[in-house]
């Protein structure tokens, strides 16, 4: 049996269910193209597991993932990815990736720390989207 390809992470502090933040992860591994059709997913005990959470936790995020289609169950064998949310915009994040990290590197020598680092991220973020609507 191949092995899954997907780590998953909690972060308490992300204001997110436990189960949202699988999901999430999921799509974004997703729309990175980090999985792909055919990937299995880990299993819900080892999700479970691996961080320590209620196996029901993991089960209501993969049916919330089958259910948007974009995963599906194979009983005794595993969970499945069925569909990539990846489009032709992957091409571009190698290079945005490497201006990303650049950045980041200069918000740690500014003396940022992560969460200083990821609060001035989404302000920005979100202050962009914001103009992009108006």
């Amino acid at each position: 049996m191949e092995e899954p390809v997907i780590e998953f992470h909690l972060n308490d502090r992300s204001g997110a269910s436990p189960y949202q933040q699988l999901v999430q992860q999921v799509r974004h591994a997703l729309r990175l193209g980090l999985l792909t059709e055919g990937d299995r997913l880990p299993t819900v005990k080892e999700v479970a597991r691996q961080v320590a959470v209620n196996p029901n936790t993991v089960l209501k995020a993969y049916r919330e993932l089958e259910h948007e289609g974009l995963v599906a169950a194979r009983p005794g064998v595993g969970t499945f990815v069925t569909r990539t949310l990846a489009d032709a915009s992957l091409v571009a994040h190698g290079t945005l990736r490497q201006d990303l990290r650049r950045w980041l590197t200069k918000a740690r020598l500014a003396g940022l720390d992560e969460e200083s680092i990821e609060a001035l991220f989404m302000n920005t973020f979100r202050s962009a989207a914001g103009e992009d609507v108006a």
